[in-house]
């Protein structure tokens, strides 16, 4: 109003038409209005090419850069050379001097190191040949002994096993009796329980192709065909079913869990091309009793239903990053699941800022974050009320912001801890 009435006063020194007036204030207020509009425009196209040049930086570091996150250690002086060596000639200087000067201790050498005491041992004992001494023909007395240990390794060494079933029979009623065969993982099957592990180990441990684990059998004389070894590991595969049902069970007996996702390629079938699946990832949390339980849900979708097929009904706290595809588990029509954000994504977000244009903003959130950090290390191995402490005095006191109170709970949250533990029936 304040523009357009200043344009009016201005108008009125002007010799014109009311008519031509009016043209004219339109035809100004019409540039104006296209102004604004393009330095509207002008500042969307700057935050996209932000955004672009955040996302490039972004690439180039995954493409050719560290991977690891960590910051940059802070550039020594130049002329720091000079000053140890300054330091280094005082210091003969003083050793010189007849004053009793500490000796320093010396730095222990990082040898060998000792090889495991779980490893069976074969001893080699080396007598000399004769027990008389070469030089005046007395006796040898045994002084002491010179120990040294060589490391070797036996490759995969494939034997037979016979299982011989002695028939017998009785001549009175004619019945004849034999032991059974023990049973095994696949009925008719020539392969042992050891065979069957090492072929799985080699395949999703070592991840070895089932044609490199056939040449490593070649080598010994041993055919296996790929047929062979790709249905040995899907009977295998049927066979342990069981044991990840168990797994899944005992995993969701805790109040908190870790969930997250990872793309593979899966080959598609007669195409000769591969599609993208998903390899859906659960972990117990390292702070709750019991052993750590990892499951993997191999899926061909990065669908949310798969997670929430997963879970089921399960209650408590479920740490996972900012993906939208576990956003309906925190629903109030959901399950009472409980979302716990990922610190790592969090930061990643700052790293990446600070990668790209050295900001000051994203450099002290990292430091921030990093004093976090060091307070979860420090509490580490502590109870929960000794960790609920310790957040209360130092991680508060490092923001001094906390007005809400989250970061004093441990991290069990109290209300996943009154929520009841169901039994594990065996």
């Amino acid at each position: 109003m304040k523009t357009h009435a200043k344009q009016s006063i201005e108008l009125d020194h002007l010799n014109l038409a009311p008519e031509a007036k009016v043209e004219v204030s339109n035809l100004i207020q019409t540039l104006l209005d296209e102004t604004k509009k393009q330095a509207n425009e002008l500042k969307l196209l700057e935050a996209k090419n932000q955004a672009l040049k955040l996302e490039l930086a972004h690439l180039r570091r995954i493409r050719f850069g560290a991977k690891s996150e960590a910051l940059s250690q802070p550039q020594f002086s130049l002329f720091e050379e000079d000053w140890q060596t300054d330091a280094a000639a005082i210091e003969a200087e003083i050793e010189q001097l007849p004053l009793p000067v500490p000796q320093k201790p010396k730095r222990a050498r990082t040898g060998r190191q000792p090889l495991p005491d779980h490893l069976p041992r074969i001893e080699h004992r080396h007598e000399p040949e004769s027990c008389q001494c070469k030089q005046c023909g007395g006796d040898l007395v045994k002084i002491g002994e010179d120990v040294t240990e060589q490391l070797d390794v036996k490759p995969a060494e494939f034997f037979v096993h016979r299982h011989i079933r002695p028939q017998y029979a009785c001549r009175a009623c004619e019945t004849v009796v034999a032991e059974p065969v023990p049973p095994a993982i696949i009925d008719g099957g020539m392969a042992t329980p050891g065979l069957l592990a090492w072929i799985t180990t080699c395949k999703y441990l070592d991840h070895l192709p089932l044609y490199r684990t056939a040449q490593i059998a070649a080598r010994e004389g041993v055919t296996l065909s790929l047929s062979t070894l790709a249905e040995w590991i899907g009977r295998v595969g049927v066979a342990l079913q069981p044991l990840v049902d168990r797994l899944i069970l005992h995993l969701l007996q805790g109040r908190v869990l870790h969930a997250d996702e990872t793309p593979v390629a899966q080959l598609d079938p007669g195409s000769g091309k591969t599609q993208r699946a998903y390899l859906w990832a659960y972990r117990s949390n390292d702070f709750e009793l019991g052993p750590r339980i990892i499951v993997f849900d191999y899926q061909t979708s990065r669908s949310g239903k798969h997670v929430q097929n997963f879970l089921n009904k399960w209650q408590g706290h479920l740490l996972v990053d900012d993906y939208g595809g576990y956003k309906a588990l925190f629903s109030k029509t959901a399950s009472p699941c409980t979302e716990l954000g990922c610190w790592a994504h969090a930061r990643r977000k700052f790293f990446d800022l600070h990668q790209a244009n050295a900001s000051t903003v994203a450099f002290e959130a990292l430091q921030r974050i990093g004093k976090l950090y060091a307070v979860e290390a420090e509490g580490k191995h502590s109870s929960t009320e000794a960790r609920q402490i310790l957040r209360a005095e130092k991680a508060c006191r490092s923001c001094n912001r906390c007005t809400t109170g989250y970061c004093k709970p441990a991290f069990i949250p109290p209300m996943a801890a009154a929520l009841p533990k169901p039994s594990i029936t065996p």
